[in-house]
């Protein structure tokens, strides 16, 4: 899969997500159903935790971007560009430096979750995770992806700045979700929100320039910050970056 167009666009045209919640199927065969009235998905097979697990995903991310940016060309409102449809590489980051945390029964919140990696990666590890994203279609896909697994975490709508969960967690997850400096100050909100006294936040990207201005931005807000470089073995000369938020 090509990640040119993706990348080039810099997730640049956020438009606010429609409000209503995302359907709750009564069966796995029920809810694929829902989501290929939606979209195309398929299956893939992948490696999250150091083991083999089927991820639901979009199946044409690039195609589904390109259309969105033509009806948004054309004048049409509220449409939602779809970088939630890539499995960023940012996640498999985050995924091997959680290697490093014993995660056995923390609670873990997951912000921007996409298609989940980073958050089932928690859950793998023995965490109890809560699985966000501001948008309907990446849920739908993360409640068949955990299907098998729904007793061991929850999934649901949570935008930046907007939404609150009634609860703290020890430790908060974010893949990519420094791309736009627009939404600096409702993540910062929200990690406020969220995350417990003594906790903190991992928030990775592949080294993004506009994340470099967010590192120091970040810790002129009063975030104490450091960073690990995480190689991947797919392309080891594109390292990841881990940030660590925590407050005073």
């Amino acid at each position: 899969m090509h990640n040119s167009i993706l990348i080039d666009c810099e997730k640049e045209r956020m438009i606010d997500p429609p409000t209503s919640a995302p359907p709750q199927s009564e069966s796995l065969e029920l809810l694929s159903a829902e989501v290929s009235d939606r979209f195309r998905w398929q299956w893939d097979d992948l490696s999250i935790a150091n083991q083999p697990f089927r991820l639901a995903v979009a199946s044409d991310p690039e195609g589904m971007l390109i259309e969105a940016c033509e009806r948004q060309d054309a004048g049409e409102k509220g449409v939602i560009d779809p970088f939630w449809a890539t499995t960023w590489r940012a996640a498999a980051g985050l995924d091997r430096y959680m290697d490093q945390i014993d995660l056995g029964g923390v609670p873990v919140l997951e912000l921007g979750c996409g298609t989940g990696h980073a958050g089932i990666a928690a859950m793998l590890r023995g965490a109890d995770v809560t699985l966000t994203d501001g948008v309907d279609d990446p849920l739908m896909l993360v409640r068949m992806s955990v299907w098998e697994l729904r007793d061991r975490c929850t999934v649901q709508r949570l935008r930046f700045g907007l939404d609150r969960i009634d609860a703290k967690f020890p430790v908060v997850l974010g893949s990519d979700v420094t791309y736009l400096r627009s939404l600096w100050p409702e993540l910062d909100k929200c990690l406020r929100d969220h995350l417990a006294d003594g906790g903190q936040a991992l928030l990775s990207d592949p080294y993004r320039i506009i994340a470099n201005e967010f590192r120091g931005w970040i810790q002129e807000h009063g975030w104490n910050y450091t960073e690990h470089k995480i190689d991947l073995a797919d392309a080891p000369e594109h390292p990841i970056r881990v940030m660590c938020l925590k407050l005073p």
